[in-house]
């Protein structure tokens, strides 16, 4: 079996490398890849790549996520996350291939207190949420054998993260002020690849498993309380000399002006995932655990 990974530098797709190995010949390519065309501002270039490989499962990693940026950059977050991915789909269809496609929560509005599920209404509020939502609508209609995984707050020990920067403004001031009224579930790159390789294994042999699947870290927290998080571990390690911040401050998102909105609710219930493919979705704080003995 052959398998193409679309966007292999970034969080997920370095995790993705490690999970897809075992399933067979991994093709991993990165956007500035010399001899085949990653680059996901053409589309036609992505088509020729998959043409030329033939894999038998195409995993797209590549995205992008740049949810500020993307208010003034309309047509390049809509090439990168839904016309490609598009392109993607019409290819795979083609091959009778599998594409597995990542998408996100903010294809909600955030609106109410429950967890979303599958099968509520879209109603992105940025940019980001509907070039990405346009992207599911994409690889649905032009690809029966497709995995797409909504997913939200990922993180890895490997680049840049929320963690990350608490850990370093907690090392810089004695008061922080983070916000605390929107709400989700900090996801690791590690647990997304491993649930992914594992929803291959099965669809495989069950091929009425497409679909699309909410896949988040159990439980849930406020950026507040995922700071707070972070910085209480931070303190019990051999760093917590370093750590200068006694206050964390709770404030709400009107606090921070940013060029896009973002939504306040973004729980997103798993039981389709977990029953479909019998897993048990650890808590947050265990892959934060995990995130922090590393990078500590």
């Amino acid at each position: 079996m052959k398998i193409l990974l679309f966007g292999k530098g970034g969080q997920v797709g370095w995790e993705l490398q490690r999970s897809l190995a075992p399933l067979g010949e991994l093709v991993a390519l990165d956007f500035d890849s010399a001899e085949l065309c990653a680059d996901f501002t053409r589309p036609g270039g992505l088509a020729q790549t998959i043409r030329q490989v033939r894999p038998d499962i195409i995993v797209n990693a590549a995205a992008h996520t740049a949810v500020d940026n993307a208010e003034n950059e309309t047509e390049l977050a809509r090439t990168l996350n839904a016309l490609s991915p598009g392109v993607l789909a019409e290819e795979a269809e083609r091959l009778g291939a599998w594409l597995v496609h990542y998408s996100t929560d903010y294809v909600f509005d955030g609106s109410g207190q429950g967890p979303w599920v599958e099968t509520d209404a879209p109603s992105p509020i940025n940019v980001y949420g509907l070039t990405k939502l346009e992207g599911e609508q994409l690889v649905i209609a032009n690809c029966q054998r497709h995995l797409i995984f909504r997913t939200s707050w990922v993180y890895a020990a490997r680049g840049g993260n929320f963690a990350k920067t608490m850990l370093r403004l907690a090392q810089e001031r004695e008061r922080l002020t983070v916000i605390d009224d929107q709400i989700g579930a900090p996801t690791g790159a590690d647990l997304l690849a491993d649930v992914t390789a594992h929803a291959l294994r099965q669809a495989q042999h069950q091929p009425e498993a497409a679909g699309l699947y909410h896949l988040v870290a159990g439980g849930e927290t406020s950026w507040h309380g995922y700071a707070q998080y972070v910085i209480e571990h931070a303190r019990r390690s051999p760093v917590a000399s370093t750590i200068r911040a006694t206050t964390v401050d709770p404030v709400p998102t009107t606090a921070f002006l940013t060029p896009a909105r973002r939504p306040l609710n973004s729980r997103l219930a798993t039981d389709r995932l977990r029953t479909v493919f019998s897993l048990t979705l650890p808590p947050w704080q265990k892959g934060v655990e995990r995130m922090l003995a590393e990078i500590l």
